[in-house]
């Protein structure tokens, strides 16, 4: 007995928890440059708008964009992903590839004047009249499962995605979970010749609770019906792998999933299958609900930030996509 006491004694883990010896053991890094900070572009608005749900975030007119962006990079995050919210929308998104949308000016603007990398969403949800991220197929307007029109979807999303190049984006992010969408992007761009762009896709993006305060932000949700007919069912994983095999057979160069934390299992089943760069969207909902208890006092909202993304990173996530980019790049 006193021999295997003896033996389970040896074994002490706590010996490397010493702070000399603790960050030179730790498995999971989290860096600045492993973060992606969103950034809203309103082209209704002269002025910064708050956004409430979003404590800390605002939608910024398009003269401000790049002071915006210097906010961002003074913190050590070197990527932004922009989203824009336009002067005007309809039934097919139209200024979505308008030379003259928000994005675009942004985009212009952004890559002119500063080094930061630019990465720009490539969907209609934030153009349509209808808040639907395409063309609707031939239902009344009061039918509650409208849905999009996949394939005639596909060409506008190339439209897309060649203005975003054309005005300077380093990558593009198709969101809209449309079959063949990566395929049709790569087709537009390479037979432009941005063959240099990369796709980052939302190869696995679930039909989510977690998302409302980003429509908030982007004025984007839907005004009737709702996305479960093109958005994953959350129930599902082993889908999220044929979904995946689907994008990197078309082309995709960073895979990413959305929402991060309660799909956690999703990134490390995509870690674990795929040699491609990993990416996770850390939502709005995820950002909020650490706010809303930080704000009762109920969490060290820091704390509790940076232990989010590191999870997430821990999970075999690459890159992340996070409101919390800013305050967590300050603190490493």
């Amino acid at each position: 007995m006193d021999s295997e006491r003896q033996q389970s004694m040896r074994r002490r883990p706590r010996r490397l928890r010493t702070d000399g010896i603790r960050p030179l053991v730790s498995e999971t890094t989290l860096s600045p440059q492993d973060l992606i900070a969103p950034v809203f572009v309103d082209a209704t608005t002269d002025d910064r708008q708050p956004i409430e749900s979003m404590p800390g975030h605002e939608r910024v007119p398009v003269a401000e964009a790049v002071d915006r962006v210097e906010e961002v990079r003074e913190t050590g995050v070197e990527a932004i992903i922009l989203f824009g919210i336009p002067e005007s929308k309809d039934e097919t998104g139209s200024r979505a590839w308008a030379d003259d949308g928000v994005v675009q000016r942004a985009t212009r603007q952004i890559t002119d004047e500063t080094d930061a990398y630019v990465i720009t969403d490539v969907c209609l949800c934030e153009y349509t009249s209808h808040g639907h991220c395409g063309v609707l197929e031939a239902s009344a307007p009061e039918d509650a499962h409208v849905t999009v029109d996949n394939d005639r979807t596909l060409d506008l999303l190339g439209k897309i995605a060649r203005s975003h190049a054309s005005a300077g984006a380093d990558m593009v992010a198709p969101s809209g979970m449309m079959d063949g969408m990566v395929d049709a992007i790569r087709r537009s761009l390479d037979g432009e010749g941005f063959e240099h762009v990369p796709v980052m896709s939302y190869a696995a993006k679930y039909e989510s609770a977690f998302y409302g305060p980003f429509r908030d932000a982007a004025d984007g949700a839907p005004a009737f019906g709702d996305r479960r007919h093109y958005q994953m069912d959350p129930a599902n994983a082993r889908e999220a792998s044929r979904e995946v095999s689907l994008d990197v057979e078309q082309g995709a160069d960073v895979l990413m999933v959305k929402p991060a934390l309660p799909y956690l299992d999703v990134i490390a089943d995509v870690r674990r299958e795929f040699d491609h760069p990993v990416a996770a969207y850390n939502v709005s909902g995820e950002y909020a609900m650490l706010h809303a208890a930080a704000e009762k006092g109920w969490l060290d909202l820091d704390a509790v930030a940076r232990e989010s993304l590191l999870s997430i990173k821990r999970a075999g996530a690459d890159l992340i996509l996070t409101y919390f980019a800013e305050s967590v790049a300050e603190q490493l």
